[in-house]
């Protein structure tokens, strides 16, 4: 018996002994939910008063590793209760009858992954869809996202975003989803495993070219926390000469719009202002807006046009 079925049994058990209170009858018993919980991706400190509370007070917790809430619940300092039910990719499919049955019955399900948000690449859409087909009440308690973490740090742009999760790990689905994904325009957001980072980094670089930014970022919120901007070129290399460790992500700038103008084609317009006393910074910001050129291209390309006319 693995030590989540031992868990799972023994806090059946317990939990039978300390409740006390007497099942309600059918007309009594108020409405059950489903509650979506995000958890910490790293620090605990970012968990949230309304999970605390949730979890002391859920009737049962259905989580991916019993290990996992056992350290969440320590560090947080609080107890449950409620009767674990152990639910992850292998057996969702057959949890999610067991959880929809609770949830009917009157029950509070909290239903958490080992972090972020349950669904999000991680376990819980099975049950969640099923619940939500059943026509009964689901809730999220909203929580760290490392997909949201990274994006927010990468500095590429945010208004219009992707995420793309995990990619086949090769074959032709993987690409496939990669030729689909050359011409996005949209800033996208991958999961990798640290074994990976340095293939996925080259696929990355042959299929989008290898001048398209990116950032890698490495065990966000934790005490190592890292984030890498540049070219996937440059991010590639650097993958290949490291021994890349820790949780990561992905982001990658979207492609050019068809009919975009590269710096290279407008570097002119930039430094025919530049002569006339305007400031690098402001010509780059004024030729981009007119153009639809990337500025920060075009300020590269500006700074090696004018040191080679040193």
């Amino acid at each position: 018996m693995s030590e989540n079925e031992m868990y799972e049994r023994d806090t059946q058990s317990t939990t039978s002994a300390d409740r006390t209170t007497q099942p309600l009858a059918s007309d009594e018993r108020e409405e059950g939910i489903l509650i979506l919980g995000g958890t910490p991706i790293g620090n605990l400190s970012d968990a949230s008063d309304r999970l605390r509370q949730a979890l002391t007070t859920a009737d049962v917790i259905a989580v991916e590793d019993t290990r996992k809430l056992r350290t969440l619940a320590s560090g947080l300092g609080v107890r449950t209760t409620g009767r674990i039910i152990v639910n992850h990719d292998h057996n969702e499919a057959e949890r999610s009858t067991q959880l929809v049955q609770a949830v009917s019955d009157g029950n509070t399900v909290l239903l958490l992954s080992d972090a972020g948000m349950p669904t999000i690449s991680d376990p819980g859409y099975v049950a969640a869809s099923a619940v939500a087909d059943a026509d009964l009440p689901v809730t999220v308690i909203p929580g760290p996202s490392a997909a949201l973490t990274a994006l927010a740090l990468s500095g590429l742009p945010t208004g219009r975003f992707t995420f793309e999760g995990f990619l086949a790990r090769k074959g032709s689905e993987r690409t496939r989803r990669l030729n689909s994904l050359a011409a996005e325009e949209r800033t996208m957001i991958f999961y990798e495993s640290p074994h990976r980072v340095a293939a996925t980094l080259t696929d990355f670089a042959r299929v989008f070219g290898g001048e398209r930014r990116a950032v890698v970022c490495r065990e966000l919120t934790k005490l190592h926390e890292e984030t890498l901007r540049g070219t996937l070129n440059e991010l590639a290399d650097w993958a290949h000469k490291t021994q890349v460790r820790g949780e990561i992500v992905i982001v990658v700038a979207g492609a050019e719009p068809p009919g975009t103008p590269q710096a290279q084609d407008v570097v002119s317009l930039v430094l025919e202002r530049v002569n006339v006393g305007e400031r690098l910074k402001n010509a780059c910001a004024a030729v981009a807006a007119e153009t639809g050129a990337s500025k920060r291209e075009l300020y590269e390309a500006a700074l090696a046009a004018r040191n080679a006319n040193v």
